[in-house]
């Protein structure tokens, strides 16, 4: 039953995503009034996240960045659906890469690439650097337990010849590539929450204790790959613009958390300069510093 049910949702999203954008956008109005008036999803987790992350702001700017949040977070939705179908034409006018020639570096330095992000923007629509350059582009995801949505998801995510590459295959993957001579530019996530296993590093992200994933930097070490990050901006509804920040070409010769300071410290100022765009529903600060650590 769940089987068949799944099915149906994956027929009526398949065909939600050939209505224009237009269109959608009333949707996702109405899915906000919703999301963030009745239901009122994860309200308190996205309201603590701001006034600990921004207690110098006063009660109406947290209130209004978190209405505009949850705006923009029913927009992701959509545009996420849009993806399945949407022209190469329309998402190049409405995703634009600044500096797509960055991906050449891997020739002229004989070396693949590592991008570096956060969950800021319309991270879904990266995917469509592929419409820009000829690139073997590898989005780490994480697999759904539900085969019909997980099958869904992926074929988003192929849109424009990205190759949705599970968590688990990472390393494996990228190594294979290597093996091959191929250039390849691999998307990691860098706020992520780690697991109580991976609590190995600390820093004070957005006024709070917070552990961050060293997996970007131990695998650029070890596999000695350009490191760029990754920085998406909001235009307009709808209208992104994305630019590669070039941060490390030999990440080899970098101190230990080098890498991973940084990256944090940019995606910081990217947050602090327009915060609603980040996904502050997300429990990023679950786990509590202990003083050991």
């Amino acid at each position: 039953m769940i089987k068949f049910l799944s099915y149906i949702v994956y027929g009526i999203v398949k065909l939600i995503s050939y209505l224009p954008l237009s269109v959608l956008y009333v949707f996702s109005d109405f899915i906000f009034l919703i999301v963030y008036h009745i239901i009122r999803y994860r309200r308190n987790v996205v309201t603590e996240n701001l006034n600990n992350s921004f207690p110098e702001k006063s009660k109406e700017e947290i209130h209004s960045i978190r209405k505009e949040f949850y705006h923009h977070f029913c927009d992701i939705f959509i545009e996420t659906i849009k993806l399945w179908t949407i022209s190469e034409k329309e998402i190049k006018e409405r995703c634009k890469f600044l500096n797509p020639e960055i991906f050449d570096l891997c020739k002229e330095k004989d070396k693949s690439i590592i991008t570096v992000l956060g969950h800021y923007g319309n991270w879904e629509w990266l995917i469509s650097f592929c419409a820009w350059r000829d690139a073997i582009y590898l989005p780490i995801y994480k697999p759904l337990h539900n085969k019909v949505f997980d099958k869904m998801f992926l074929q988003i995510r192929e849109r424009f010849g990205a190759r949705p590459l599970a968590k688990d295959d990472t390393l494996r993957t990228m190594l294979s590539y290597r093996s091959k001579k191929e250039y390849t530019a691999t998307v990691f996530i860098g706020d992520q929450t780690p697991n109580k296993r991976n609590l190995n590093y600390w820093t004070k992200f957005l006024n709070q204790d917070t552990p961050v994933l060293l997996g970007t930097e131990k695998i650029a070490k070890k596999l000695d790959q350009i490191i760029v990050f990754i920085h998406m901006k909001k235009l307009k509804r709808g209208y992104y613009e994305v630019e590669f920040i070039p941060l490390f070409d030999n990440p080899k010769e970098t101190a230990k958390f080098e890498i991973t300071e940084k990256h944090t410290r940019i995606l910081e100022d990217i947050i602090k300069e327009d915060p609603a765009y980040w996904l502050w529903s997300h429990r990023r600060w679950k786990h509590k510093r202990q003083a050991s650590n």
